[in-house]
């Protein structure tokens, strides 16, 4: 009887070390689910397009590393679930962040496409005032063409990049925008010296 007794009690201590062994473990398979979904929304550029959930997946799974490394496996166990969760959300946000994105800067270059349109027709209106800006200007002429193909080209692969660059042209646009008005507003001296000066040699 006593024999029996102590192989039951045995096998209950022997039930229960298994059982705190088996919390005790760390959750590997949770992180790297975590790790995936983490890969996954990296991927999808949600650092760019859903900047501030991934910056929240990513401190969850922060402090889940800082648990596993206190072993305090069961609190990182969870950390590591609710981490997946978030960088999975992220992925989602990213999704239409990107789509918001490309929206936006093909709206830009139409804009800006009309904008060169406008500036070409009054470089025409100041032709014969713009001598000493020629050269600049058929230099930003040929930049701004190769750069709107350029920003057209990565708007699919990267519209934060092309929005970047169609701000560099808007600038450009600005720029010989102000300097035509102020071209345009801008007397003609030479026509009316012109004039007599042909007038005494007659």
């Amino acid at each position: 009887m006593k024999h029996f007794k102590y192989a039951v009690s045995s096998m209950i201590i022997l039930a229960l070390a298994l059982v705190f062994i088996g919390c005790a473990q760390p959750p590997e398979a949770e992180k790297s689910a975590a790790k995936a979904a983490g890969d996954a929304a990296v991927a999808a550029g949600a650092e760019k397009y859903a900047a501030a959930d991934f910056s929240a997946a990513k401190n969850l799974w922060d402090t889940s590393e800082a648990k596993m490394n206190e072993k305090k496996y069961e609190e990182a166990k969870q950390g590591y679930v609710n981490a997946k969760a978030a960088f999975e959300k992220a992925t989602a946000a990213a999704a239409a962040g990107k789509k918001a994105a490309t929206d936006e800067v093909v709206a830009a270059v139409a804009g800006l496409e009309e904008g060169w349109k406008n500036l070409e027709t009054a470089a025409k209106g100041v032709e014969k005032k713009m001598k000493d800006k020629k050269d600049a200007w058929e230099a930003d002429a040929k930049a701004f063409g190769d750069g709107l193909k350029a920003a057209k080209d990565t708007i699919a692969a990267d519209p934060v990049g092309a929005k970047a660059k169609a701000g560099e042209l808007k600038a450009i646009i600005d720029r010989w925008d102000a300097a035509f008005k102020e071209l345009a507003a801008a007397p003609e001296p030479a026509k009316k010296q012109a004039t007599p000066a042909k007038k005494e040699k007659k």
